[in-house]
């Protein structure tokens, strides 16, 4: 038996981690996203966007394999026989040890319910072409995009992600996806836009998208907040701490009292002072189980005195909120419950500031403004 010369064992033992790092296996498709998540928060944009580009390229890559590991055992005579059994194929995969395939249809089942693929071996196929998709990286590239100010391109990319929503790691971000396409029609004034996919975030709260009964519903809030000393009976009766779509109404209750559309106004930004004024209160309440809704004026006063709650009430824009919901309500004609808003706010010239030199004035000489506030 021939011996190998030391000093070329040596040279082999030189190159050999070098060989080996230099075949190092992509990372998960996942770990890759993080990455770039990484990169995004210190400010190092460009490697964001590769590192996102990749996480999509390795996320397609590892699906098409495992499209093509089931292909193969679906082009086998044997298998061909089964007439799209998916649990005659099953059981051919596990009794043949196929691993690979075995391994395509584990994550197959963690992707999507077994149910749904009604026991068909081509539906099990057809859904690893619809899982190579990658929403959270489109997303991602869609948000360096907008911080370098290519809005156009950015728009596009939370667009797709949106197409791509139901392979969406958690089915709630779809909402964020939403939120950050109508910023960017606020920002580049595509209003008509901008209102379509506000709608749409609308679309998905039960109250607001619900039929007769939820009509009916909002009609009789309405009738309350604008009847006499409505303000106190409205928070009375009314609860509803949907803070998911508090801002969209609050922007369509901005945008719809600078069009002069006034009525929309009024309902849009009675959502968002109830979602509001419900936090207040539940916060309120977690920090002193004795407490007890009285009156606005009441509330304010308990909620000033906590620093929390004045960063919400500041965050939130809460004021400006309640001054042009009495601007809505004056323009429809409510005056009495518009006064009561201005009221409570010309009291409050320290915290409220603007909102409450604002409402002095429309006390002494209420009007209707004209259309000034930036969206």
């Amino acid at each position: 038996m021939k011996k190998i010369p030391l000093v070329f064992a040596f040279i082999f033992l030189l190159f050999l981690p070098l060989r080996l790092f230099g075949q190092r296996a992509a990372h998960p498709y996942w770990y890759t996203l993080e990455q770039g998540k990484t990169f995004f928060r210190n400010g190092q944009y460009g490697g964001a966007l590769n590192a996102f580009e990749d996480a999509k390229r390795n996320r397609r890559t590892m699906y098409e394999k495992m499209e093509q590991d089931l292909i193969y055992v679906l082009s086998l005579s044997e298998v061909r026989r089964m007439r799209d059994s998916l649990d005659e194929v099953e059981r051919y995969i596990a009794k043949n040890y196929l691993d690979n395939a075995a391994t395509a249809l584990k994550e197959l089942y963690f992707r999507v319910p077994r149910q749904s693929l009604n026991g068909s071996a081509n539906n099990a196929l057809k859904t690893f072409g619809t899982l190579k998709a990658y929403p959270e990286a489109e997303y991602w590239i869609g948000e360096v995009y907008r911080i370098e100010g290519e809005l156009n391109l950015a728009v596009r990319q939370y667009q797709k992600a949106h197409e791509q929503r139901a392979n969406l790691e958690n089915p709630h971000f779809d909402i964020d996806i939403l939120y950050r396409i109508v910023d960017v029609f606020r920002i580049t004034q595509d209003y008509n836009a901008m209102e379509e996919w506000a709608l749409s975030i609308l679309a998905t709260d039960a109250l607001w998208s619900g039929g007769s009964a939820q009509l009916y519903a909002r009609g009789a809030m309405s009738k309350l907040l604008e009847s006499d000393g409505g303000i106190k009976r409205f928070l009375t009766v009314y609860r509803y701490d949907n803070a998911q779509v508090e801002r969209i109404h609050q922007l369509l209750g901005f945008f719809y009292y600078n069009s002069g559309r006034h009525g929309n106004a009024q309902e849009h930004l009675m959502f968002s002072f109830l979602i509001n004024s419900t936090l207040i209160i539940n916060e309120l309440l977690r920090n002193r189980y004795d407490f007890e809704f009285v009156s606005l004026e009441a509330m304010l006063e308990e909620a000033e005195a906590d620093p929390v709650l004045i960063d919400f009430i500041d965050s939130t824009d809460y004021y400006k909120t309640v001054y042009y919901l009495a601007c809505a309500l004056y323009a429809n004609g409510k005056a009495t419950t518009a006064r009561e808003l201005w009221n409570v706010l010309s009291e409050r010239r320290v915290v409220a500031g603007e909102w409450a030199a604002r409402s002095a004035n429309q006390l002494k000489s209420p009007a209707i403004e004209s259309p000034r506030e930036a969206l």
